[in-house]
């Protein structure tokens, strides 16, 4: 009797947990087709996590470069700048604008903070060259052409995002995820930034963790705001007024006009 009284209560409880089980498991089997086109007020839901681009010594500076650093007066750059296998000349910034160490591969670069240390940014370039190696042969990615390379007024979630072509952004554009989220986009062209347009990161979004690969050359128009580490095969452009968050990592020359460089801590 005993048996037969509690048996009822134990089928019970044993139902409910795997009913409980059950609902977990469908909720963590939900899948977003990365195939999925995203209008313009929509959130991108990227499925994979994807790892951070390992940066070396080239992570250390706000500014490197393979080819120079032009600049309009007056620009303001915190973190380092460098420039190799070109002569120390071709970095036109001058000490007063950098809030860290300028290197050169020379004796002949701005006096008086330039460090001659050819060894070193021989290091960092190749690390850079490494770098964008990496993040470009990422394969698979959650969201291919998104937009059909125009990415205004739209807001992102982390994950993989690759353009066979150029990368447009006209308008404003958000990056929403965690403090550890990591954002790898891929662009086969050029990368436009239009003027007074600005990169928006929310949840808790950090500028360290976003990486943009470009093999064609970046302008950020003027007055614009922008967010990430640019890893460009090509030249990196900032034009009048733009601000960035950011490291600008370029294959050939950096080019500024009175803007300003923040490196992510």
């Amino acid at each position: 009797m005993k048996l037969q009284n509690l048996f009822p209560v134990s089928a019970i409880l044993l139902a409910a947990l795997f009913t409980g089980c059950s609902s977990k498991l469908d909720s963590n089997l939900e899948t977003v087709s990365p195939a999925s086109p995203v209008n313009s007020t929509s959130v991108a839901a990227a499925a994979s996590v994807i790892p951070a681009v390992d940066l070396g010594l080239a992570g250390n500076f706000a500014i490197l470069s393979k080819s120079g650093v032009t600049d309009v007066y007056k620009s303001s750059v915190t973190g380092d700048v460098g420039s190799s296998p070109i002569t120390g000349a071709a970095i036109l910034i001058s000490c007063p604008e950098v809030t860290g160490n300028i290197y050169s591969v020379d004796a002949s670069g701005p006096l008086p903070s330039s460090i001659n240390n050819p060894s070193m940014l021989s290091t960092a370039v190749s690390n850079m060259e490494a770098a964008y190696t990496d993040a470009a042969g990422r394969i698979n990615p959650d969201f291919l052409n998104l937009g059909a390379g125009s990415i205004g007024s739209m807001t992102l979630t982390p994950g993989l995002y690759t353009w066979t072509s150029t990368l447009t952004i006209p308008t404003d554009v958000t990056l929403t995820g965690g403090a550890d989220d990591v954002f790898i986009f891929q662009v086969a062209g050029t990368l436009t930034m239009a003027s007074a347009v600005k990169v928006i990161l929310t949840g808790g979004v950090q500028a360290k963790n976003i990486y943009w690969v470009a093999a064609g050359a970046v302008t950020l128009g003027t007055t614009s705001h922008f967010e990430g580490n640019i890893l460009g095969k090509t030249g990196i452009n900032l034009q009048t007024g733009a601000t960035m968050n950011g490291r600008m990592l370029a294959q050939t020359a950096v080019t500024l006009e009175m803007n300003t460089v923040v490196k992510p801590l």
